[in-house]
């Protein structure tokens, strides 16, 4: 039981990184510090957008942009450290 407790884990701290480095990728390509014309970065970013946009979705549709700020991912990420540390805490009352 604690070895799946931990994937969860992992797999949800994995998630929070890709949602920070979608939100600097976004501010980069803002700024134009990247170009979208380069494959790798078009790629990288089409992927980090595949993999973030379903669960951001519905946090945007319930809390509109602030002045063109965005803070769906910064409730997405608080809601998911959340989760993980209410798995732990109620995790070894079932053991």
């Amino acid at each position: 039981m604690t070895s799946l407790l931990y994937l969860i884990s992992t797999i949800i701290s994995i998630f929070i990184w890709l949602l920070i480095a979608n939100a600097i990728l976004s501010w980069l390509v803002a700024f134009n510090v990247v170009n979208t014309n380069n494959q790798f970065v078009s790629t990288v970013g089409n992927f980090l957008y595949r993999i973030t946009e379903p669960p951001l979705r519905p946090i945007r549709k319930i809390i509109p942009t602030m002045g063109g700020l965005d803070v769906s991912p910064v409730v997405l990420i608080l809601l998911l450290i959340f989760l993980r540390n209410l798995l732990f805490e109620y995790a070894p009352m079932m053991m």
